[in-house]
């Protein structure tokens, strides 16, 4: 009885313990809770004066966009002469420049004015060639540590993918190359009250202010800074600043899915054939159907010709001495 007793006593303390510790714990978070929504936290400048991406469109949105391939061109010919300088391309090779309407002359012409790593055959040392249209599209820089301390210390990304790996996409690209804006512009506040009550928002030295960009301040200058820039070799479309930006995001998302105009035409393809497959059999259906359903329409114990049978089986098993249930 004491061993029991002793046990039980054990088990109370323990459990009037762990209410203790519940109890504590609930209090420090309906406190917390309670100071949190009664005087929330301020929030820094990288929430109160980030913007969203732009709400723009492309000739490849959507099940029936497609590619338009003069402006793939006119967003390669902003590559090449503007982002190239810092960014390379590792998965779009030359060749691949033949999707968007270039010729193969012309592809070998573009290919011979990069220079790739090459080993010297003589001398088995590193060197440069001229690159074919079979290499990739290089990285200006040897090495990421090449890159850093060529952009205060901030790797420039490759671009073949960035229109698929950065969140708001081809939206957010567009939105970067021509957000780039004073951070006072556009505020009620002057720049000493705003510095006050936003500390991170004047762009440290070596960055640059961009509203669009996760924390506001980047490393990366406005690329595409003033209208007319470069000249296009389609002399019919004036190089604006927003036209050039939408041009290379229009290149950029062709690099992250070049094939995305054949996937579209296949699965359309396979939507029409599947439609008409299925009016075909529901069709054959109906032909192959239609008169079994005829012969063999269920009649109900109700129907009059079954119940003519079943009063004649009565009448038969009466004769016989029999009954016949209902």
């Amino acid at each position: 009885m004491g061993e029991l007793i002793k046990f039980l006593g054990v088990r109370f303390f323990g459990a009037m313990i762990g209410l203790v510790f519940i109890l504590v714990l609930a209090i420090a978070m309906i406190t917390d809770l309670t100071s949190y929504f009664s005087d929330p936290p301020e929030k820094g400048a990288e929430y109160a004066l980030h913007k969203e991406p732009l709400d723009i469109s492309f000739a490849s949105d959507g099940v029936f966009g497609r590619y338009d391939n003069a402006q793939l061109q006119r967003g390669f010919q902003v590559y090449t002469e503007v982002c190239s300088s810092c960014h390379g391309m590792e998965y779009v090779a030359f060749r691949n420049l033949e999707d968007i309407g270039y010729t193969a002359d012309q592809v070998k012409v573009i290919a011979s004015r990069w220079q790739v790593p090459a080993i010297n055959e003589q001398t088995g040392e590193a060197t440069l060639r001229d690159a074919v249209p079979t290499d990739r599209i290089p990285s200006p820089y040897a090495n990421e540590v090449a890159g850093r301390a060529a952009n205060n210390n901030a790797y420039p990304p490759d671009l073949s993918l960035i229109a698929k790996n950065r969140e708001g996409g081809a939206q957010y690209l567009y939105s970067l190359l021509v957000g780039y804006q004073d951070p006072y512009i556009g505020y009620d506040e002057d720049p000493a009250e705003l510095e006050a009550k936003y500390p991170g928002v004047a762009p440290g030295p070596g960055l640059y202010h961009n509203p669009y960009f996760p924390n506001l301040n980047l490393a990366m200058p406005s690329p595409i800074s003033v209208d007319g820039l470069i000249t296009y070799t389609d002399e019919t479309v004036e190089p604006t600043k927003e036209q050039m930006a939408e041009d290379v995001t229009a290149f950029l998302i062709w690099a992250a899915e070049p094939k995305a105009d054949t996937r579209k035409n296949a699965g359309l393809a396979v939507l029409i054939f599947l439609a008409f497959a299925t009016v075909l059999a529901y069709l054959s259906y109906r032909q192959i159907w239609a008169d079994a359903k005829r012969k063999v329409a269920p009649k109900g114990p109700l129907d009059p010709e079954h119940m003519a049978e079943r009063e004649e089986a009565k009448d038969e098993a009466a004769e016989h001495g029999r009954g016949v249930k209902g």
